[in-house]
């Protein structure tokens, strides 16, 4: 299997603001690891205060993570598919409405249209889960991302199956094995995991 070190990685945020905390530590355990991280936000994440942080404090934790500035713009979000940019790209979180939006080939945010530069090079996209209409609604995005080549998903389960039965969101924990999995061209097992707790959310 191959290692993390040295790959080049598009790391999108899009609006799940409630994660964000648990993505900023994975995000630095890949640095840790050596990967060369290229920060991408959405336009909802990089405007958007809320009772979670600011837009300007998430954008300064990821950049100093990075490294780098954060990518914030369609125009300099696309280079990354004719200069070939990124090894991976991994959309965390990723909300039902990016999802739908990528499922039905809309690229009208940074993230998607990095997505959609970068998948033309044919290298996996991996998607991390956090949508409270996965089962609802976007269920059939889901299946239909599933299925198309190149994109691999970040396991995931129920996180509150009593009060929101049709919310899954992925496992943070898993984001580096689903990684080496994709650049493999594999798709990490299992992907649909057991409910936590009705009493818990991620």
């Amino acid at each position: 299997m191959e290692s993390l070190k040295s790959k080049k990685i598009g790391f999108g945020f899009t609006g799940s603001f409630c994660m964000y905390e648990k993505i900023f530590i994975q995000m630095e355990n890949l640095s840790k690891e050596g990967a060369e991280l290229i920060p991408i936000f959405s336009d909802a994440s990089q405007t958007t205060d809320c009772r979670f942080g600011k837009a300007e404090e998430f954008i300064k934790h990821a950049e100093a993570i990075a490294g780098r500035p954060v990518i914030k713009t369609i125009p300099a979000a696309e280079p990354i598919g004719p200069k070939s940019l990124l090894d991976i790209m991994l959309i965390a979180p990723c909300t039902g409405n990016t999802l739908a939006k990528l499922a039905n080939g809309i690229t009208d945010t940074p993230v998607l249209m990095a997505a959609k530069a970068h998948i033309r090079n044919q290298k996996p996209l991996v998607l991390f889960l956090s949508s409270n209409d996965a089962l609802g609604m976007n269920f059939k995005n889901i299946g239909l991302l599933f299925n198309s080549k190149n994109i691999y998903f970040v396991p995931f389960g129920q996180d509150n199956f009593i009060k929101k039965p049709t919310s899954m969101v992925s496992k943070p924990e898993l984001i580096s094995d689903t990684l080496l999995a994709a650049l493999c061209g594999k798709q990490l097992q299992p992907v649909i995991l057991s409910p936590l707790p009705a009493n818990t959310e991620l």
